[in-house]
């Protein structure tokens, strides 16, 4: 598959809980999407449509109940907990509303975390690509400072830098400017659009706002576990 090609595709995708048992309820009823690798696209809904439950889907982080999720082509329904984890890790990154950086770890040793999780003491090689995500969102000053040295805004462009640092293909990023005021969630959107215009890199947002969903290229709106729109935006 070329590497301008869908990153993430969901077919006949569906999401129960309690199955088989007298009360099971289905989330998530026959989700179809395609997200290629230039888009920026925001994933709304009003609260109960099911997109946590999509997101983690997404994410790799739950299983459908039936249907299949191809991720860079390879389709994940069959796969077992450590092939899931593998593409994931190697695949995806993730951005919270809350950063969940680790208190007393620095700025540069959160954005190595997701790599010595998966190769143990970090080398040279991955240190300095630590410091220039950092540069890359306006913190290369501030590596050696612990998160309660630094703002909101400057603990979620840590996060970003993190989310970056395996060089994924897609970007889930979950109300990510919702703990921000006005000027620094400006800020945050457009490092999210310069990830995927010089990254290469897809990224879908999760947002409950319409001014956030209205400035990215495409809206995929969610409305009781079905994909009621999905559209380009002008």
């Amino acid at each position: 598959m070329s590497k301008s090609a869908e990153v993430l595709r969901l077919e006949a995708l569906r999401k129960s809980y309690n199955i088989a048992q007298p009360n099971e309820v289905e989330v998530l009823h026959g989700i179809d999407l395609c997200i290629e690798r230039h888009d920026f696209a925001a994933l709304i809904g009003p609260s109960g449509s099911g997109k946590s439950t999509l997101l983690n889907i997404l994410g790799l982080l739950d299983k459908p109940s039936s249907g299949e999720l191809y991720l860079l082509g390879q389709a994940t329904s069959g796969m077992d907990d450590a092939g899931r984890t593998a593409l994931r890790g190697n695949s995806i990154g993730f951005v919270f509303q809350f950063h969940h950086l680790i208190q007393a770890f620095t700025a540069l040793d959160n954005v190595l975390m997701p790599l010595m999780l998966t190769r143990g003491k970090p080398d040279k090689f991955a240190i300095q690509q630590a410091y220039e995500l950092l540069a890359a969102v306006g913190l290369e000053k501030f590596a050696h400072r612990k998160p309660n040295e630094l703002s909101g805004g400057q603990q979620q462009r840590v996060a970003i830098a993190r989310a970056l640092i395996t060089e994924p293909a897609l970007l889930l990023a979950d109300e990510p400017t919702g703990n921000l005021d006005t000027q620094t969630a400006a800020e945050v959107f457009e490092l999210f659009r310069k990830v995927n215009r010089e990254r290469d890199c897809a990224v879908l947002l999760v947002t409950h706002d319409p001014r956030l969903s209205a400035n990215c290229d495409r809206t995929i709106n969610l409305v009781d576990g079905r994909i009621e729109s999905d559209s380009k935006n002008n």
